[in-house]
Order: C-alpha cells, then structure tokens, then sequence
C-alpha cells in the first residue's frame, strides 16, 4: 500500500482572470483583468477601470503572484504609478487566451467572414447566391486562414478575390439609378454603354429622365467622377443584386432549376418592420382581458405592459430611441424608427463596394 497522502486541491486558482501581457524594454509586465471585460474597454463600450481590473497591480508572472519591480516599472514606462502603467498595458497589451476559447473565437468568426461571402456574391450562371454551406466548404478548399487581427469584412474581401480565380463565382452587382438632365441624357447612356451596364428600366418622359441598372462595384467611385460631365448623379438601390426568385445555389457546377411561380419579395423597410415587431411590445390591449398595469416608456414615449417591460427595453426600437434621448434628440415611432435604422445600414455598407 502506498505512503503517499492524496488529498484533494479545494481551490481553483485563475478560473475568474484573464491576463494581458506586454513587453517592454526586455521585460514582461501583466495584469489581472476580468474576463470579457477587456474587448469591451477596447471598444469603448465600458468605461470604468475598476469594472475590468482586478487590481490596479502590475505583476511580472501573475500565475505566480510575482510583482513587478519599481525600478523596472520606471525604466519601461517613465512612471511608477500603477493606474497609468496599467491603462497602457490595457490599450497595447496582448489579451491570452486558452486554446478552447480561441478556436471558439475563430470559429465564429470564420463563420461571419462566410456569411459576408455569401451576402456580396452570386453563381454567374444563375444569378442566385451561394448557401453558407458551400461557402464554407470552398473556403476550406483554398486552404483560408482566420487572422484575428483583421476585421471580417476585410478579410471576406480577400477571399472573394480568391474564389473568383478557382471557382464559378463572382461579385453581385450594384443596383443603381443615373439621373442626369434631359439634354445631357445621351451622353449619360454612352457612359453607361463603355461601364457594360445591365439596364433594368428607364424613365424618360420625366423632367428628370433616369435610368435603373447593375454594374460591378468596382466601378462605383469612377462612375461618380465621370458623371460631373454630364451633370449627373448616382444612387444605390441595392447593395448586391441576387436574382428575383429562387432557392440558393447549392453546389458551384451547373444545376437544373425547375421553373417556380414568381414571388414578390418583400422590400427591405418591411422585412425590418416584421423584425422590429417580434422585438417591440403592442400596448393595444388583446380580447377581452382585464385591464393590465402598465408602464410609460420616457424614451419612446408609449405605454408598456408592466410584466413585458423589460422585453420592450431589449428591443431595437427602444435601444435606437435610447441613443436619440442621450443626444437630446425627439423620439421615433416605430415606422419612423425602421427607415432611419435601415438608411443607417445602407450608409454602412458603402465602405465596402471596392476590393
């Protein structure tokens, strides 16, 4: 029988610490952070140090409970004073992360980077987009690595790039309208004929003939400089044009696609009203139930069910009233709340039409 006493460890050390180390001046300095609070100080969304430190102590191995020297601290960073030294250690330090939740960080975002691919591109063959399935699949195919240090949408720029030399996929294109005078409108078809435009309608009975068309976003920004000739203007109408009806393409050699009767697809301002209602609360009272307590929402400036309340403050509605209310603005209804949040989207997105 064995000699050796086992006894059970009844602490856990680290289980509730997450590290960020920096070098500096040959040495490694740490500090003891709580965990998923250092991303948000980064971002700006939280803004109390003591919501993210553990202590305002810089060590030199915080496993081991081993402070940092003064001496160092003040040959490193010109000071002794542990707030300041830790602020910078916060803002330039490297976050460590064990194994499991940095596979579980990249994973998510490999799976962003994929929707972004398949939102901005299309089979050429069919027109339709890609399901995130195969999306996936042909990224693995060209061997693409998740760099955490790029943003999802810069990195799914390049991997469009990529696909479009190995497999049948390209770019969608724009939607947008040309508006130019009547004497000038000629001279702004020519222009549209050099882009190879798909031309999907045209108005010019108007006072201020336009025209509807698809065109590669690369060519965007060019577009804007050379209709000052003709002084003409361009709007986006659809950040990626995907093909009327129809299911996604689910694999990238040709298929059959049996013919379907046409569906209208509902604009973008609806889809998003649809949403917004499953997030909002109605304060119009249903059947014959008794008058329920309520509760006046000062943001958005209606009445609430008492027991929902706190479903309503999760809504995108209240959160969009919310920002307006700190900078002093008036509050939106709903309808009014869905237009202004969807033009916010489509601003958003015109950063990313060139490669």
């Amino acid at each position: 029988m064995s000699r050796t006493l086992v006894q059970p460890v009844g602490q856990k050390r680290l289980t509730n610490v997450a590290v960020v180390r920096l070098r500096k001046h040959g040495q490694r300095f740490e500090i003891a952070c709580f965990p998923n609070k250092v991303l948000s100080w980064r971002s700006h969304v939280e803004k109390d140090i003591d919501e993210v430190l553990q202590s305002h102590t810089v060590y030199s191995n915080v496993s081991k409970g081993v402070l940092a020297k003064s001496k160092d601290l003040t040959k490193a960073f010109g000071t002794d004073d542990q707030t300041q030294i830790c602020i910078e250690i916060l803002e330039k330090g490297e976050l460590q992360v064990s194994g499991k939740e940095r596979e579980a960080q990249l994973s998510s975002q490999f799976r962003d980077i994929a929707t972004i691919v398949m939102e901005k591109t299309i089979n050429p063959e069919t027109r339709r987009p890609y399901t995130i399935t195969m999306i996936e699949r042909l990224m693995h195919e060209i061997h693409f690595a998740v760099d955490p240090n790029l943003t999802s949408k810069e990195q799914a720029l390049k991997v469009i790039k990529k696909l479009t030399e190995h497999f049948p996929i390209k770019r969608a294109p724009l939607r947008v309208r040309f508006t130019a005078p009547k004497p000038n409108f000629p001279g702004l078809m020519e222009k549209i004929g050099e882009w190879n435009a798909t031309v999907i309608s045209k108005d010019e009975l108007s006072t201020q003939p336009s025209i509807v068309c698809e065109i590669e976003p690369s060519l965007l920004h060019s577009c804007e400089e050379r209709l000052k000739d003709v002084q003409g203007r361009v709007e986006v109408l659809s950040v990626s044009a995907h093909a009327e009806s129809g299911p996604s393409v689910g694999q990238h050699d040709s298929v059959e696609v049996p013919q379907a009767a046409p569906v209208k697809e509902p604009d973008a301002v609806a889809q998003i009203s649809e949403t917004m209602q499953k997030q909002s609360i109605s304060t119009e009272s249903q059947g014959n139930a008794q008058v329920k307590q309520q509760r006046r929402c000062n943001e958005c400036d209606v009445l609430v069910e008492d027991k929902l309340y706190r479903e309503h403050c999760k809504s995108g509605w209240h959160k969009h009233n919310y920002t307006r209310h700190k900078n002093g603005l008036p509050p939106l209804s709903q309808e009014e709340c869905i237009v202004e949040m969807e033009l916010a989207d489509s601003k958003k997105d015109l950063k990313d039409y060139d490669f």
